[in-house]
């Protein structure tokens, strides 16, 4: 992540303003006439910067932003403030850049109509991995599962540090108790892409299991989601 705003080389290249383009090269003419598929990943991303700073287009931030971040899955994962430290994305321009990659998080993890049952663990992490990989922070959410283990509702407890203060039985059953649910899946991801339980995850889903048993909602797993790797606790025996 660049500490400090990039210097963006002004080359005479950098001179003609997008408006000035064969109109078959603009971006938003071309996808327009020949569809989203034709345009590159920069053209795509100058659409949602939208405008170019000074004598640079938006085309030219684009391709700016994809050399120093090297791919789009590294531009997914940075949060308005990170994107704000590029020269030429001001707030306006680095919150359509993270609203557009949360639509496509969100979008992706939907699942098909016979994918709305929970019969494995692959079955989440396939459904999540794509909406928590990129994720800097961690996020604990609980699953709430009808009694043909259908995914009613999801519900995200916490954001940023996993600890047990935060995480309390309480906040994990309100809802589960609230909506009727026959059972929940437990789910967080560790943004060190290690995919190995802490002991405070450990602890945690012992007592979350122990809270389980008084109020009668069982917990069929906890999933830890590491990067595009996941890790079952019912798989290792630790429920």
């Amino acid at each position: 992540m660049p500490r400090e705003k990039l210097a963006v080389d002004e080359s005479s290249s950098y001179h003609t303003k997008i408006k000035d383009w064969p109109e078959s090269e603009r971006p938003r003419e071309k996808l327009i006439n020949a569809g989203s598929d034709a345009l590159t990943e920069a053209e795509l991303l100058a659409i949602l910067i939208g405008s170019g700073t000074g004598k640079i287009t938006a085309v030219d931030l684009a391709k700016r932003l994809l050399v120093e971040y090297k791919n789009l899955r590294a531009i997914a994962g940075l949060s308005v403030g990170d994107l704000q430290h590029f020269k030429g994305i001001g707030e306006a321009r680095a919150v359509s850049i993270v609203a557009a990659f949360e639509l496509a998080r969100r979008l992706h993890s939907l699942p098909e109509e016979e994918r709305h049952n929970i019969r494995t663990p692959d079955d989440v992490a396939e459904r999540f991995i794509p909406r928590l990989r990129d994720m800097k922070q961690e996020m604990f959410i609980v699953l709430l599962l009808n009694s043909a283990n259908r995914i009613m509702k999801e519900i995200t407890v916490t954001r940023g540090l996993l600890n047990s203060s935060l995480t309390h039985p309480r906040e994990v059953f309100r809802s589960a108790i609230v909506e009727s649910a026959a059972s929940v899946i437990l789910l967080h991801n560790h943004p060190s892409g290690n995919p190995e339980p802490s002991q405070e995850d450990i602890s945690i889903t012992k007592q979350i299991v122990e809270a389980s048993k008084v109020v009668g909602i069982p917990v069929h797993d906890h999933i830890i989601i590491a990067g595009n790797s996941y890790t079952s606790f019912a798989d290792r025996g630790l429920l």
